[in-house]
């Protein structure tokens, strides 16, 4: 088996649930199939009390599993759940002001890059990562391939790690990971069906552990 830091990574965002006792032991299942580099915890649609529970309840099963806790756009939030850190799906300015007030002591990373120029800008602010697609954009089976694009030619270049979005499907992480990407993530690939969610991890360590390129190779 191939060391995870030698090749493409997962990254999973947690699926829309709203009651915190369920997403939690849908999340800890998850995370019994190997390796998962982080997970990136959206607000969908919860109020901030609701969404303090969600990350009060997910974090410490996240980092017990040895993976990075972010939660997705509120400071407070993450600060209060003792998360590793904050995705941020806001402009390169939104992007640039929480690096410069949360770094080094937090994780930042940033999406909602759709053009070469839009993540040149982030990428400015030297967040830790940068992302490419929406964290609901799992629509179809492959991933998109504007963002595929976007990561080859990112991964090429620039030395900041990306995080690409993934498909439906969970054959999409390795076409993710043929761009250079850093890191590949997945949520209904996993999360549609919550029975098979560490199964669905368990394939996709599998497969990039078979096919991914390896870093410095």
């Amino acid at each position: 088996m191939t060391r995870p830091d030698k090749r493409c990574r997962l990254v999973l965002i947690t699926p829309d649930v709203t009651d915190a006792k369920e997403i939690g032991t849908v999340v800890a299942e998850a995370l019994k199939g190997g390796d998962v580099a982080s997970v990136i915890i959206p607000r969908y649609g919860l109020n901030d009390q609701e969404f303090q529970k969600h990350a009060e309840a997910l974090v410490p099963l996240i980092q017990e599993a040895g993976a990075a806790a972010l939660v997705v756009d509120d400071s407070r939030v993450a600060g209060r759940a003792k998360a590793d850190g904050m995705h941020v799906s806001g402009n390169a300015a939104a992007l640039a002001e929480a690096v410069e007030a949360h770094t080094p002591k937090m994780i930042v990373g940033g999406g909602n890059a759709k053009e070469r120029h839009v993540a040149l800008e982030m990428g400015e602010a030297q967040p830790d990562y940068i992302f490419f697609g929406k964290l609901d954009g799992d629509i179809k089976p492959e991933a998109h391939s504007k963002n595929l694009a976007l990561a080859e030619w990112w991964a090429d270049m620039i030395e900041i790690p990306c995080i690409v979005m993934g498909g439906t499907d969970l054959s999409s992480a390795v076409a993710v990971a043929e761009t250079g990407a850093e890191f590949v993530a997945m949520r209904l690939a996993v999360f549609a069906d919550a029975s098979k969610a560490s199964m669905a991890v368990a394939e996709i360590n599998a497969a990039l552990d078979e096919k991914a390129p390896r870093f410095g190779a």
